[in-house]
C-alpha cells in the first residue's frame, strides 16, 4: 500500500480526529525508521489513536470504557488496549509515569491537571495530541473530545 493510501485509510478510521492526531497515528506507518523509536512511543500513539476513536462517548463517573468514561477511566482504556496497564485514577496515573517537562512532551503523553504542588491535587488527565490539544472525557454531561489545553497548571508524564 503506499503512502498516501495508508494515510487515507488511518483518516477515515479516526474521522474527526485533528491533524495532529491523525498525524501521529500515521506517522509510523510512512516512515519505517520512526517505527524503530522506543516500543513506548509507539504504544502511546496507538493509545492517542484509541482516544480519539472514542469521541463523542458519554462521559460517566467511573466509568471505564468501552463506550463511556470519565478522565481517568479513558487514559486506563486507550493504553490498555495499546498493551499497557495503568493504575485506575489520575492521580496514582502521575505517580506512575515518568515525568517530562512541557518543552519535552509529545503526542501520547498524559497531561495531568492539578491545583497544588503534590501529586494528590492532580484532578483531571488526558492524552497530548500535540499542538497543545488533548483528548480527555471531560465532566458530567460532555463527551470525549479533543480541547485546547485551557490552564498552564498542568503537569506531562509518559508512560
Amino acid at each position: 500500500m503506499t503512502a498516501p493510501h495508508v494515510l487515507s485509510a488511518r483518516l477515515s478510521r479516526i474521522g474527526a480526529a485533528s491533524l495532529f492526531t491523525a498525524a501521529a497515528v500515521a506517522v509510523p506507518a510512512l516512515l519505517p525508521g520512526a517505527a524503530q523509536q522506543a516500543g513506548a512511543a509507539t504504544m502511546a500513539v496507538k493509545a492517542l489513536g484509541v482516544a480519539a476513536s472514542k469521541q463523542g462517548s458519554p462521559y460517566q463517573w467511573g466509568a471505564t470504557g468501552p463506550s463511556r468514561f470519565d478522565c481517568s477511566g479513558l487514559t486506563l482504556y486507550s493504553f490498555k488496549q495499546a498493551g499497557k496497564k495503568l493504575p485506575r485514577t489520575a492521580a496514582a496515573q502521575y505517580r506512575s509515569t515518568r515525568h517530562v517537562s512541557a518543552s519535552a512532551r509529545r503526542a501520547g503523553d498524559l497531561v495531568f491537571f492539578h491545583a497544588g504542588s503534590a501529586a494528590s491535587s492532580v484532578y483531571h488527565v488526558g492524552i497530548y495530541a500535540g499542538g497543545g490539544e488533548i483528548w480527555h472525557a471531560p465532566k458530567t454531561g460532555a463527551r470525549v473530545r479533543l480541547e485546547h489545553i485551557w490552564t498552564r497548571s498542568v503537569w506531562y508524564g509518559r508512560v
